[in-house]
């Protein structure tokens, strides 16, 4: 069986102890390969060395949300010099939280280093991962309504490749009429963890009603652990797991699903080609 983690934060010292075992065990249980992405400049760097020493593992750079208290034209600069080497396939991870963050002007910094982003994402030719967390994680909010705009701005002005497969929302938890949108703007969704969780139904009849085409899977590592190790730390060998519930909802074999999320993936970060 061909997996593949496309958001998974090995770098975290969480890993430290043991991260060229969780590496294999991931290589033993079918994953392919494992995307690292950054959530500023130390992490980005981190993440690209991680990609260096390791063949299966790739790369994403840039500036999360709640990481912003460094971004700067200096580490901006040097996280756009990190985007240039042949192991990084996207820019992210990136995007608006109002779940950690109240604030009306760091929202809009929030915003501002977003556009500032995607517009680099766009100059260089490559996909985005976003993230997207409402205040007191509604399904619904204000971040998913100004996420939405931006991304529609944003892929209007995108042409070729890059606007036919612009990115991915990462561990999506919205409503049907977001995925809706985000779908319309060509836009992958990621499926982590919490699909597996007894108390799901409503994301699993929200996930029944995706294409699986469109569909990624990741850890989210060392967050957000399927069943059966949740509240444990997650590592990248249990995306399998996720996998099998997708395969249940869509009445897939788990090796359907892992072939098509797989080759999805590739598709979206073509992986140095």
């Amino acid at each position: 069986m061909n997996l593949t983690d496309t958001h998974c934060h090995l770098d975290y010292n969480k890993f430290d102890s043991d991260r060229a075992e969780v590496i294999q065990r991931a290589k033993d249980a079918g994953i392919v390969r494992m995307l690292v992405p950054g959530l500023d400049q130390n992490s980005s760097v981190a993440a690209v060395r991680l990609a260096e020493s390791t063949h299966s593992v790739y790369a994403a750079v840039g500036f999360h949300p709640t990481d912003l208290g460094e971004f700067s034209e200096n580490t901006f600069q040097q996280v756009k010099d990190l985007a240039q080497h042949p192991k990084v396939v996207a820019i992210g991870e990136i995007g608006l939280d109002y779940y950690w963050v109240k604030e009306s002007d760091k929202r809009a910094f929030q915003r501002e280093a977003l556009k500032q982003q995607l517009q680099f994402a766009k100059e260089i030719n490559k996909p985005v991962i976003i993230h997207m967390r409402e205040e007191n994680d509604a399904w619904f909010g204000e971040a998913s309504q100004d996420l939405l705009k931006i991304l529609e701005d944003w892929q209007n002005s995108l042409q070729g490749v890059l606007a036919e497969r612009p990115g991915v929302l990462h561990s999506f938890n919205g409503t049907l009429e977001t995925a809706q949108k985000a779908l319309a703007l060509n836009f992958y969704l990621g499926i982590t963890g919490p699909v597996t969780y007894k108390n799901a139904d409503q994301k699993r009849e929200i996930i029944r009603q995706l294409p699986i085409t469109k569909i990624l899977i990741e850890t989210d590592s060392p967050f957000l652990a399927p069943v059966p190790f949740r509240g444990k730390r997650n590592e990248p060998a249990y995306v399998g797991h996720i996998a099998d519930k997708i395969a249940e909802i869509h009445l897939k074999s788990p090796a359907e699903i892992a072939d098509i999320t797989t080759a999805n993936a590739a598709r979206l970060f073509a992986w140095g080609d």
